[in-house]
């Protein structure tokens, strides 16, 4: 298995990151959380795991060791594969994924695109005595990612791959006026629709 990979970011896009090791240019299948933080020309170190399937090899990448393992825990619960596990790590931090799972929020779980209540429960009652002990209480953090925070993430984002700061505003302010006030889309919807803006208003 391939624990991690340190190298310059080549490249980075809305659904992954080219990663330069040892003049292998590597793609690497990122959340939002983890492609804020890349900076095309740096240097990086991501936590990685590998996802070996019949007819593909699929390295997924993750800004620190504690996300990884959480991805590959969630995907020892029925019916959730790398992708759907992706997606809950592109919507919520590691930590608010836990304390969903050991509190049993299933309402912070279904803001997931493909997690339905059913789901949710699934995912509390499989993961729940797996989840291990958290750290402080940190009650007020469940429900914190796909909310108040996706302005800056989605800002990072679009920074990290190559707009102006200026630029990044103009288009999380458009966004952000779409929205109809009702839940929150995902990081990654959002930030497709802020490129798109981008688009529009060159």
């Amino acid at each position: 298995m391939i624990a991690s990979v340190r190298g310059k970011v080549m490249a980075v896009s809305p659904e992954g990151a080219v990663i330069e090791v040892g003049g292998v240019g590597l793609l690497v299948q990122c959340s939002a959380h983890t492609l804020a933080d890349l900076r095309v020309g740096t240097e990086t170190r991501l936590a990685t795991s590998l996802v070996v399937r019949e007819d593909s090899l699929t390295l997924y990448g993750f800004a620190d060791d504690e996300a990884r393992q959480l991805f590959e825990l969630l995907q020892t619960a029925t019916g959730v594969g790398p992708r759907l596990a992706q997606a809950v790590l592109s919507v919520h931090t590691p930590d608010v994924v836990r304390r969903a799972i050991s509190g049993g929020d299933t309402s912070t779980l279904t803001r997931v695109p493909g997690i339905g209540k059913k789901g949710a429960e699934r995912l509390v009652l499989e993961l729940r005595d797996k989840i291990g002990a958290l750290p402080g209480d940190g009650a007020a953090l469940v429900g914190v990612g796909a909310g108040a925070l996706w302005h800056d993430q989605v800002r990072q984002a679009l920074v990290g791959l190559g707009w102006t700061a200026g630029q990044a505003d103009q288009a999380v302010s458009a966004v952000a006026e779409q929205l109809d006030g009702g839940t929150t889309p995902p990081v990654p919807v959002l930030l497709k629709q802020a490129i798109r803006m981008l688009g529009t208003l060159r």
